[in-house]
């Protein structure tokens, strides 16, 4: 008899065992490895907005072209968001005007924004009436016009020094 209750005792102990085991194999879930997980996209995976001809601008000084630039326009609420944001790098000869509705008092930020920029804003007659110059990349500090205005050009940081654009300076463009 003792015989027979070892060998059940032991073919107990191994079935307790091998269900045990299955318990413990399919109890754990899979490491973050083995796991399909959707993958994060971070926005600097997405393709660098690309600039869109949209129109060509000059600044005009005592009836003399100070320079003249390709614009993009943004006169929607979407595009007025989006602005330059996302965007490495954009050439000296490109900029990108804003078209409001009304003349009001402005204010934009660079949240999001790689790019130092001179930000102008001009009023109804196109007349510049103030320029936030060599804006801090990705600041979300409030950047006034200190006038109402109806327009803003987004240029290059440095672009306005280096070609002589101050408040009273002229803006006329041209959309395609």
């Amino acid at each position: 008899m003792q015989k027979k209750q070892k060998k059940v005792v032991w073919i107990t102990l191994i079935l307790l065992s091998v269900i045990t085991a299955l318990i413990l194999i399919f109890s754990i879930s899979p490491s973050p490895k083995n796991k399909k997980q959707r993958p994060v996209i971070r926005q600097e995976e997405f393709a660098e907005p690309k600039f869109r001809k949209d129109g060509e601008l000059k600044f005009i000084q005592n009836k003399k072209i100070l320079q003249k630039i390709l614009i993009e326009v943004a006169d929607n609420d979407m595009e007025r968001t989006q602005g330059l944001m996302y965007r490495k790098s954009m050439p000296d000869t490109c900029g990108m005007l804003f078209i409001f509705e009304t003349m009001q008092p402005l204010s934009f930020w660079m949240k999001n924004t790689h790019i130092p920029l001179d930000i102008i804003y001009i009023d109804n007659d196109f007349n510049i009436v103030s320029i936030a110059a060599n804006t801090t990349p990705f600041s979300e500090i409030s950047i006034p016009s200190g006038k109402d205005a109806q327009y803003v050009v987004e240029v290059n940081a440095g672009f306005c020094q280096r070609n002589k654009v101050v408040a009273g300076t002229k803006i006329v463009f041209t959309l395609n």
